[in-house]
């Protein structure tokens, strides 16, 4: 196969379902403070997803809290510094648009109206290779419901060349891609759920 040259892989870890308090439980935040990273999913007063994954922060509000903005400080899914300000909701969730790997803090700009907790989507995103590339093959393991695992070219947001269904079992994933494997000529991203347990990705690098 001449066409094959530096074939590289990436591991993939899994994404951690919806928890809308799995970084930090539910409280009521005095003046410019930090909350408290504290939940089901922290460790050591931080929070980690999969391997190689970010997901959305969410940040949910008991009360009027558009006034309001939550810093949200930590690394994106290639290991990168991410720091965005997400402006509060009202009685309801506000959703970073970054995807984070890790959160080392969340700091309010002001008192909250009422209690608030952080936590996360149930959607993961990853890079397998940030230039143009080709994918040429996967192996991994579907996860506890069915759907798609889903590659994407340019971004995390962009157009979807090749999608993978999986079964809602903990069935192998290895789907026949061509010698030739599938273009991303602006970068190769993927983005699953639950429907992936892990995934390691075969690409040119």
């Amino acid at each position: 196969m001449a066409n094959v040259t530096n074939v590289k892989s990436k591991f993939f870890g899994a994404v951690d379902g919806l928890d809308a308090d799995g970084i930090s439980t539910t409280a009521s935040i005095s003046g410019a403070a930090a909350l408290t990273i504290n939940g089901t999913l922290a460790s050591g007063g931080s929070y980690t997803s999969g391997d190689n994954i970010g997901q959305p922060i969410t940040i949910t509000s008991a009360g009027d809290d558009e006034g309001i903005t939550f810093t949200v400080v930590g690394t994106d899914a290639v290991g990168d510094a991410q720091t965005e300000v997400v402006t509060g909701a009202d009685t309801t969730v506000a959703t970073s648009s970054g995807y984070f790997n890790t959160v080392a803090s969340i700091t309010t700009s002001a008192s909250t109206a009422a209690a608030v907790t952080a936590g996360v989507t149930a959607t993961g995103t990853g890079t397998v290779f940030a230039g143009r590339t080709r994918v040429r093959g996967m192996q991994g393991l579907s996860g506890a419901s069915a759907g798609n695992l889903l590659f994407k070219n340019t971004s995390v947001t962009g157009t979807t060349l090749l999608t993978v269904p999986t079964q809602a079992a903990a069935e192998l994933i290895e789907p026949y891609i061509p010698d030739n494997g599938i273009l991303f000529d602006a970068g190769a991203y993927v983005s699953f759920g639950s429907a992936v347990a892990t995934v390691t990705v075969f690409y040119d690098g």
